[in-house]
């Protein structure tokens, strides 16, 4: 009797003890539950719709309703293929983001290695800051200031007119300049986070043992910080391929995002296949990039 008594009188345990106590001790079904609801977003928002966008690019529009009809055919990839406009275009983005990567890794090293290797503590904190700064000002913002400097009024050919050239104005050109400044930042963090990893030991012995600076760069500092080199090219690469507002802006060429915007509406199947061109481009450079260890400096 006294027993009944104890267990009427002992509280009601909550729903939140009680969960609490269905994960005590269970590691795997903690890791679980927290990391249910982003995956769950990963595979219905991004593998699903790139799902959707795949299938797409096999459909195909009826040529008198206009109307997309959704059976399987290659044709729209069979199109991209054999017409050299297409080629061109795909060529042309896959060109300007190659020549924004170089241009990017050759103007962000000597930044980055004077942050990491050079400057002060508080140096360094300010250029942190200032690499950073261009990132908090709103994307649009940036591509038309560059295309007011870049305007046959602009900035620009007003400096050089005393020299008597003028700038480049709007097409490629301007493309791959405005991309170069706004990827810039996404290169140099990288390479600056590579090379205060390398010990400023390995720097000194190869003094100390009779190396010129530029055999110390050459067979020391470059091998070491080339795999985040190749983590930088990952952004400005890929930011490169994707982009359709600054092409758009600062030229009249059309690059892979332009046609795929263009086409969204009219011809929905082969905006889908054409925009497979970069994706299979980025998985390409993935696997080179992860081959030479780029990803452990992401």
């Amino acid at each position: 009797m006294e027993a009944a008594d104890a267990l009427a009188s002992r509280p009601k345990r909550s729903a939140g003890r009680r969960l609490a106590d269905l994960f005590h001790g269970r590691p795997r079904l903690q890791v679980g539950a927290l990391l249910s609801g982003p995956l769950a977003w990963l595979v219905v928002g991004y593998i699903g719709s790139l799902v959707v966008l795949l299938a797409a690019a096999f459909w195909n529009v009826s040529a008198l309703t206009g109307e997309v009809s959704q059976t399987l055919s290659l044709e729209n990839f069979k199109t991209i293929i054999e017409d050299p406009v297409y080629r061109t275009i795909a060529w042309r983005t896959v060109r300007i983001a190659g020549l924004v990567t170089i241009t990017d890794a050759l103007i962000a090293f000597p930044i980055a290695f004077y942050m990491a290797k050079i400057a002060t503590r508080r140096t360094k904190a300010v250029l942190v800051v200032a690499v950073l700064m261009p990132l908090w000002s709103f994307y649009l913002v940036k591509v038309y200031a560059w295309r007011t400097m870049l305007s046959a009024d602009g900035v620009i050919n007003w400096a050089l007119g005393p020299l008597g050239i003028h700038g480049p104005g709007y097409g490629e050109t301007a493309v791959w300049l405005v991309m170069s400044y706004l990827w810039l930042p996404y290169m140099i963090l990288p390479i600056f986070a590579g090379l205060e990893r390398i010990p400023d030991s390995l720097l000194s012995a190869s003094e100390d043992l009779g190396a010129s600076p530029f055999t110390t760069f050459r067979r020391v500092i470059l091998p070491l910080s080339f795999p985040a080199v190749v983590a930088g090219s990952i952004f400005t690469f890929s930011l490169t391929m994707g982009d359709y507002i600054t092409p758009s802006l600062v030229s009249n060429t059309q690059f892979i995002g332009n046609v795929v915007f263009a086409n969204i509406t009219n011809n929905l199947p082969l905006a889908s296949a054409f925009a497979v061109v970069p994706i299979l481009v980025m998985v390409i450079y993935l696997l080179v990039a992860r081959r030479l260890g780029a990803f452990e400096h992401l």
